[in-house]
């Protein structure tokens, strides 16, 4: 999903045998707990500091919406490249790059005195964020047996959900005491102290495996083009100040790297960043498909629903944080029992049914026609229905990705899976501006455009479940 919570085959990516025994494996499991759980906390601190970061900056629709996707293209282009550099120069050393260059654009992020300056930063961060995500989990795979390991998996992912659900709230809370800087101050203290301890309790790293293929820089290079062009013309799109010439030729760029994308990857094969071939397998593309539309639905309620409860509900920052922290706490509460669901029903039924549900709980919101906004009434019920049906969905979806290739590619299948998650959001924030700018004209304006986005977002997690429906061919368990 978003970077508000941990997207879908997190806890599958770099899972590989034990290579060797650490001494420290509270340190190892702390120290990536902290490290990774900061790739996706900031996101939810944003999402809720958003508003008050507008005005400070003067900023219009646009630029609120670069402050959210100067940080998702990296993570979104990069992730895949993060956990090969891993695998190349050795874990340890990467995890501990990242973990030092997100810090550094953190403390750069709290200080920023302008807003390019802020947006280089969380570029900044982004960067380190694709460096350290992949490979937190790599080193756990690495330093934990077999029978420990799921323990420690299970360890990692309901902290991360713990830490998704109360990061909203304390960034709240310190935006309406502080300001917005002081919400990036909370996350300093976590990065520093994952750096010091993972410098002690990770195993040292060899010299990596630098005699393997070589790293797909081309193809690196070529999607960050191309994601950055699709953004900034999405973005520019309801901007009527930009000329439309501009527009063209910018959306022209972004398709050509696509484009060119797709041969490099082609022509690479197995050497690619995406093997291409993997989409040749109807379960994979569909469940491609499937991640792509709800997870673009899914992170544009995530950034919009704070927006509409501080500017138009007159909400908090710290009360936004609460009156979004049941979405959250009932995944973080109930994932582990909807692990089972597909063992009893079939991946194929509860990706369909899943999706189907959180469709259910954007038409509920799509109902809102009224400045004067009810939590009870109209926000928490549709906010427990998509929370259900996510919940419903986010541990089928893990499975399914490794289950739709051979044991050979389900490393790369579930980096595949993040990333298109990842970039799921980030354009559904670049398309958001044609709700913002709308609300510029007032409260109502806010109101009317979040219920046509949540209309849109209603489709498209139907049409995730029809995907899942169609596509998805794979064999139950017995």
């Amino acid at each position: 999903m978003t970077t508000a919570l941990p997207a879908p085959c997190d806890e599958s990516i770099g899972f590989q045998p034990a290579e060797k025994d650490c001494t420290n494996k509270t340190g190892v499991l702390t120290a990536t707990i902290l490290g990774s759980s900061l790739a996706f906390v900031m996101g939810s601190i944003v999402n809720v500091a958003l508003p008050s970061m507008q005005a400070d900056f003067a900023t219009d629709a646009q630029g609120a919406q670069w402050i959210i996707n100067s940080y998702l293209l990296p993570v979104g282009a990069l992730i895949l490249l993060g956990g090969a550099l891993g695998d190349h120069y050795g874990r340890k050393r990467v995890f501990q790059a990242g973990l030092i260059i997100f810090t550094l654009g953190t403390i750069a992020c709290a200080l920023a005195p302008n807003l390019g300056s802020l947006l280089a930063m969380r570029a900044l961060q982004g960067l380190g964020a694709a460096l350290l995500a992949p490979n937190s989990l790599a080193i756990i795979s690495t330093s934990f047996t077999e029978a420990e390991r799921g323990k420690a998996i299970g360890t990692w992912a309901g902290m991360g959900a713990f830490a998704g659900a109360i990061a909203p709230v304390l960034g709240g809370w310190a935006v309406d005491l502080a300001s917005w800087r002081w919400a990036f101050a909370l996350i300093i203290p976590l990065g520093l102290l994952a750096l010091i301890i993972g410098q002690r309790a990770i195993a040292a790293d060899d010299n990596g495996d630098t005699e393997s293929s070589p790293l797909d820089w081309a193809g690196a290079f070529l999607i960050t083009v191309g994601l950055a062009a699709l953004v900034w013309t999405l973005t520019a799109l309801p901007q009527t100040d930009i000329a439309s010439g501009a527009k063209w030729l910018v959306g022209s760029a972004a398709v050509a790297a696509t484009g060119l994308f797709l041969i490099v990857e082609q022509r690479k094969r197995d050497q690619a960043m995406v093997p291409l071939y993997l989409f040749n397998t109807a379960s994979f593309a569909g469940i491609s498909l499937l991640t792509l539309f709800l997870y673009a639905a899914l992170g544009g309620l995530l950034v919009l629903l704070p927006f509409l409860l501080i500017n138009a509900g007159g909400y908090s920052a710290a009360e936004t944080g609460f009156a979004i922290l049941p979405f959250p706490l009932t995944m973080a509460l109930l994932s582990r029992y909807a692990g089972g669901l597909s063992d009893r029903f079939g991946v194929r039924m509860i990706l369909t049914v899943g999706p189907a549900i959180v469709a259910a709980g954007f038409f509920y919101f799509s109902r809102l026609d009224s400045i004067e906004i009810n939590y009870w009434r109209d926000i928490f019920p549709a906010l427990m229905i998509i929370a259900l049906g996510m919940t419903a969905s986010v541990a089928p979806l893990t499975t399914a990705v490794m289950a739709s290739v051979s044991d050979q590619h389900g490393g790369i299948a579930s980096g595949i899976n993040n990333a298109i998650s990842r970039s799921a959001g980030l354009i559904a924030t670049a398309l958001l501006g044609f709700v913002l700018v709308g609300s510029d004209s007032g409260n109502g304006a806010l109101v009317a455009g979040f219920a046509n986005a949540a209309w849109v977002g209603a489709i498209l997690a139907l049409i995730s479940a029809v995907a899942a429906w169609l596509l998805i061919r794979l064999t139950p368990a017995p």
